[in-house]
């Protein structure tokens, strides 16, 4: 059985949290890459930016709806999650935009438990970490290309 050391790319394309957004999608786009892995100082992975990330910027800002009680406004849903997307919206840092604490695999990961995750949390991206730090990064085409015959 394939692991996740044997389709995952190795040395992956980076960004730190106080990286600027533009310079961010730049990246992916000439790149031509879904995620990307985003690191503290240490190496240790903190966050991920995927271009749904980005994409969160030029989205219609849904406002929370609200009822008024005895001159007071209630929300029906959680302002938390409005300021969140608020935030990716007005996002100048990658920090912002991120999703922060993203699932990650170890090289060990068997491919099978690598597809789940990807189809049952609809990730794109996935990092590979061994002993706290990055050491590769697996995308959907990684998986791909297992269908494919060997040369």
């Amino acid at each position: 059985m394939l692991k996740a050391k044997d389709i995952m790319t190795p040395n992956p394309i980076t960004l730190y949290p106080d990286d600027d957004i533009v310079s961010a999608a730049q990246t992916m786009l000439e790149k031509r890459i879904n995620g990307i892995p985003v690191l503290d100082e240490g190496g240790s992975v903190v966050g991920i930016l995927c271009q749904s990330d980005l994409v969160a910027q030029q989205k219609k800002l849904k406002l929370p709806s609200v009822f008024t009680l005895l001159d007071g406004m209630i929300p029906f849903s959680s302002t938390r999650d409005f300021e969140r997307e608020l935030q990716k919206m007005t996002a100048m840092t990658v920090a912002q935009a991120m999703t922060p604490n993203p699932a990650t695999v170890s090289p060990e990961t068997p491919l099978d438990e690598v597809a789940s995750l990807i189809v049952e949390r609809k990730f794109h991206t996935l990092p590979v970490v061994e002993n706290g730090h990055l050491v590769g990064i697996i995308g959907k085409e990684d998986i791909l290309r297992t269908l494919l015959p060997k040369d």
